[in-house]
Parts: structure tokens; C-alpha cells; sequence
């Protein structure tokens, strides 16, 4: 928004404040304010975005100057909340038990742009997103702008659905900020439901905008939207994804939870009671976006998979991703500016938090408004080294893998102290003791096929997360697996009845490793050849030949 529509929008909201207020607005003293507050018999207040609080130097508010501003606006809806004609301002009541007014709160609307820089990947795959957060946190602004964002550069058509006019603001001309997306409006909240199904009904959108969905029936209506293969885009009562999965009226939003008795052999397995809660359905959503605070937003990328985590007890990982108050825009407003975004954290996000605001005293943040992906600065100096238990696995092949590639990663021998397990795939269904204790411990489990160095390297990379740019691991990884593969190949035309089979030229450590995966097949093979056209040749085992 340019400074010239936000002094012309703050104008019409001064217009209608009593001259002792009024004479004490100036536009440099507005530009963080989110507030004025006006209650009968007290100084009327600013409340600042930071959480300070300024007190007009005048007398206390009257009920002639409630009047004066009621007599300017129109009337209050049910939801006792009113507004300014072509602005983003709300003016809200609060009245006695009588029903007369008594103090009025006026939020200052304002557009603010690249708050969702650092989602707008998420924004653009055609996903249903919902928001969640305390009020106050930005909810509403995030919608205004996504909706100009898939409205204008995605060319979509987009339908607001606009509760009290909190979204698009007063007047029959939505305000600019929602770009070229179409208004809806709602005369009292208790029809939201209602005017939701009509929009899908009657004006063939593509995405759907509805801020605050707070009622069974609102959220019934969601999911009929989504079923009809429209991106809902929404925001929802409820400070973060485990408050909401507990929320009986609002949990069908992200599929509901049943309670369900397990068998003896599924509950011993899952080391549960027999009786769990589990997801009923699909989530309305696909994603699930916790505000954290203005410039920090915990992101589920897989709602349903989030839900069952959360639902069965294990860790959950959200992405964190925060954007970097830097860049002030011509209306005097603080934008976001993306910075690198950092590991996700593991249920409780605040501390996490925390974490990453130290080391971004340690990390540069990007000049580029461009949001980066990258996370690598963040896992080098955060995480922690792997610890891993192992069962029926070699272990001195594991120590040479993390010492050849430098892994993250140490071994222990007390599975109280191991971060992740890795068993031989022969162990998995025979109910062993330590595996059991792994997942009572809530540890990941990781198989291999054989103990050979290419699977074992295979299954740390998946284990540790190990990036597929890593040359070092992917080029010896990619030629030991062909190398693998041929020997496979061989063995199966030997037990065919060939009576022998000669592979390509390979180095001593993958040679090593098909000799193992031969022995394993009860045949023989041995090297033959010199230098660098040395090979294996395989042939029948005793056992076999007999």
C-alpha cells in the first residue's frame, strides 16, 4: 500500500474521532499502531504493535464522545462490529447490560506486504492451507495478501468470503489489497456457513477465502467445499495443531478423531492401551500453518500425517520458517524479508525459536529477497550427533561407512542413549526384546537387507538425512549398487545352471562387496584378472554343485 492510501485511510478514520483525540493524531505517531481504545471514564488509549501502551494527554472518554463516533460509522451487526467505508479499519463495541455502549476498540487497517514471502511455495501448489493463532498475530493480513497473490499472478478465480468485512473492509468496492479477487459479503456471522456453500454454488471459484471458521457447521461446510475440489484457504480458532485436534467442535477440520480397540497382537506391537484415538477421516486442509508471532510460522506439510504423529505420542516436525523484519516499505510499514529458513523443530517450537534467533547472530541472512530452501547452515550448527543403536548389524562395516564419509553420527551401546536403531530386516518380525524397547522410546527403526557396505550406506543416508548433492556418498554409493545389481544378476543365471558367470572390472572395495553378497548366496567366486580389468567370476558353492 502506498503512503498516499494509508494517510488517506488513516484521514477517514480520523475524521470521525471528537476533536480532543483527533488534535493529538499526527501520522508519524500512527505508524506502528494497531489500537485506539476509548472506555467511559478513562484516558482514551494507543496500543503499539510492541506491546506499549501511550495515553492521550485529555480528558476522560465521555459518552458524548462514544456518540460522536457511533453518530460517524454504521451501525454495529450482531457481532457488535462496525466499520469505514473503502478502509480496512474495525470499530468494535462493548456495551453494559442495558445494551448501551461503553467502550469502543478501534483496530487500524492497514496492508501489509511480504508476509507470507517465506510460504508462498505453499501458497502456489494448489493445497488447502489453514492458519492457526492467537488473535492479533496476523491472521487476517497473511489472507488479504494470498488472496491478491493467487487472485493476480496466479490468475485463479478467487472468492472472499467476508465475515463483518474483516478481509476486503467496508463499502460495496472490496479494498485493493485483495487485488482482483471477487468480495462476498456476510451480514451477521451465523450465516458464514451458509454464504460458503452459495459461493461454491453460484460463482464457480477456484479458491475460497474465509476467515475464522468457529463452528461445527462452518466447519462442515469446509469440508464440502474441499470435496468439490476448490482450495479453501482459512484461518481457525485455536493457538496451534494439538489445541485444535482437541477441539471437539473444530477437530473434523483436520479429519476428526474416533476412538478405536485394538486387538492384543496391534496393541502389544504398538506398546499401547487397547483403546487409542485415532484420525476418522481425511483432513479438510492439507496444510496446516501455525502462527507463531508475526515472523515466525510453524508449517505441517502433511496435515494427516501430523495428525497420526501427534495422535499416537511420537516426536512431530514441523518446518519452521521465519521471515526478517529488514525491509520498510513506502507506507512506513515493516515488511518481511525472508532469511534462510531453519531445521524443524520437534513439538515444542518455542525454544526453538529461541535457538534460531542466536544463531542468526552466527548466520548471515541472505541479500536476496529470494526465499532459500537451504537448511544446511542451520543443521551444521544445531544438530546434534546421531547415536546408533545396532542389532544384528556389523558393526565395523558401520564405523568404516561414518568414518569414510564423515557422517554425523557416532554408535552406542545403550539403546537409553540412541537417537535412531538400525536392525537386520531378519529381525523384524521376531518380536525381539530390544526392538520392542525401541519402540516404547519412541525410536526411529531402520532395516537393512544385508549386511554389506552399499546397504548400509544406503539406509544411513535415509537415516541421517543425508542430502542426494553429496558427491562423495552418491558417486560411490550409485556404482557399488550397479555393481550389486550385476552380481544379483550372475547369481540368478548360476543357480539357472550356468556353470559360471564373470562380471565387469570393478575396484577392491566393491569386489569385497560382491565376494559377501555371493558367500550369502552359498556360491563361490573369486578375482581373477590384473590391474584394472581385475574382476569376480562365480561359480556353484559345494552345496550347490551337490
Amino acid at each position: 500500500m502506498s503512503n498516499l492510501q494509508f494517510q488517506n485511510d488513516l484521514d477517514k478514520l480520523i475524521d470521525i474521532l471528537p476533536d480532543k483525540i483527533r488534535r493529538q493524531v499526527t501520522y508519524e505517531k500512527m505508524e506502528d499502531v494497531i489500537e485506539i481504545v476509548l472506555d467511559i471514564g478513562r484516558l482514551p488509549e494507543i496500543r503499539h504493535a510492541s506491546g506499549k501502551i501511550e495515553y492521550f494527554d485529555c480528558d476522560a472518554v465521555t459518552y458524548d464522545d462514544i456518540d460522536y463516533i457511533t453518530n460517524n460509522i454504521q451501525e454495529f451487526t450482531s457481532d457488535n462490529r462496525s466499520g469505514i467505508p473503502g478502509t480496512l479499519h474495525r470499530i468494535s463495541a462493548i456495551r453494559n447490560r442495558q445494551g448501551k455502549i461503553v467502550g469502543l476498540t478501534c483496530r487500524i487497517g492497514r496492508v501489509v506486504t511480504g508476509t507470507i514471502a517465506c510460504i508462498k511455495d505453499f501458497c502456489m501448489q494448489n493445497k488447502s492451507i489453514l492458519f492457526l493463532g492467537r488473535p492479533g498475530v496476523g491472521k487476517t493480513t497473511k489472507l488479504r495478501e494470498i488472496s491478491r497473490l493467487v487472485a493476480d499472478e496466479l490468475g485463479k478465480r478467487v472468492v472472499v468470503v467476508d465475515t463483518s468485512n474483516e478481509i476486503a473492509g467496508d463499502g460495496d468496492t472490496p479494498h485493493p489489497a485483495i487485488g482482483h479477487a471477487r468480495r462476498m459479503q456476510v451480514r451477521q456471522p451465523e450465516f458464514q456457513k451458509d454464504i460458503m456453500i452459495e459461493a461454491v454454488e453460484n460463482h464457480t471459484p477456484e479458491v475460497i477465502v474465509v476467515d475464522e471458521i468457529g463452528t461445527e457447521a462452518e466447519a462442515q461446510a469446509a469440508r464440502t467445499i474441499a470435496e468439490r475440489g476448490v482450495m479453501l484457504i482459512a484461518t481457525a480458532h485455536g493457538n496451534s495443531l494439538e489445541s485444535l485436534i482437541k477441539n471437539p467442535t473444530l477437530s473434523d477440520l483436520v479429519g476428526g478423531i474416533q476412538s478405536v480397540t485394538l486387538g492384543d497382537d496391534e496393541a502389544k506391537r504398538r506398546a499401547s492401551q487397547k483403546t487409542v484415538l485415532e484420525r476418522e477421516k481425511q483432513p479438510t486442509f492439507d496444510i496446516v500453518i501455525e502462527i507463531l508471532d508475526r515472523n515466525t510460522l510453524a508449517v505441517y506439510k502433511d496435515t494427516a500425517e501430523a495428525v497420526d504423529y501427534i495422535l499416537r505420542g511420537w516426536p512431530i516436525r514441523p518446518e519452521i520458517r521465519k521471515v526478517d523484519k529488514t525491509y520498510d516499505n513506502s507506507a512506513g510499514n515493516t515488511d518481511s524479508a525472508p532469511v534462510q529458513p531453519p531445521e524443524p523443530a520437534i513439538q515444542e517450537q518455542h525454544p526453538i525459536v529461541e535457538k534460531i534467533n542466536e544463531l542468526e547472530q552466527k548466520i548471515s541472512p541472505s541479500d536476496s529477497l529470494k526465499f532459500s530452501f537451504s537448511r544446511q547452515k542451520y543443521v551444521d550448527n544445531v544438530k546434534k550427533f546421531k547415536k546408533i543403536y545396532l542389532y544384528a548389524v556389523s558393526r565395523s562395516i558401520v564405523e568404516k561407512v561414518i568414518e569414510r564419509l564423515d557422517l554425523n553420527a557416532e554408535i552406542t551401546r545403550n539403546i537409553d542413549d540412541a537417537d535412531i536403531v538400525l536392525a537386520h530386516k531378519n529381525f523384524a518380525k521376531g518380536g525381539a526384546k530390544i526392538l520392542s524397547t525401541a519402540n516404547d522410546y519412541r525410536l526411529q527403526i531402520f532395516f537393512i537387507k544385508t549386511n554389506s557396505m552399499a546397504q548400509i550406506q544406503k539406509v544411513l543416508k535415509e537415516a541421517l538425512d543425508i542430502a542426494e548433492s553429496s558427491e562423495t556418498l552418491c558417486g560411490y554409493y550409485d556404482d557399488a549398487e550397479r555393481a550389486l545389481d550385476e552380481a544379483k544378476a550372475a547369481i540368478n543365471k548360476i543357480l539357472a545352471g550356468a556353470a559360471q558367470v564373470e562380471l565387469q572390472p570393478q575396484n577392491q572395495h566393491i569386489r569385497k562387496l560382491q565376494h559377501e553378497l555371493v558367500e550369502q548366496h552359498n556360491l563361490e567366486s573369486k578375482s581373477v584378472g590384473e590391474g584394472e580389468e581385475r574382476h569376480l567370476r562365480i561359480v556353484g558353492g559345494k552345496d550347490f554343485q551337490k
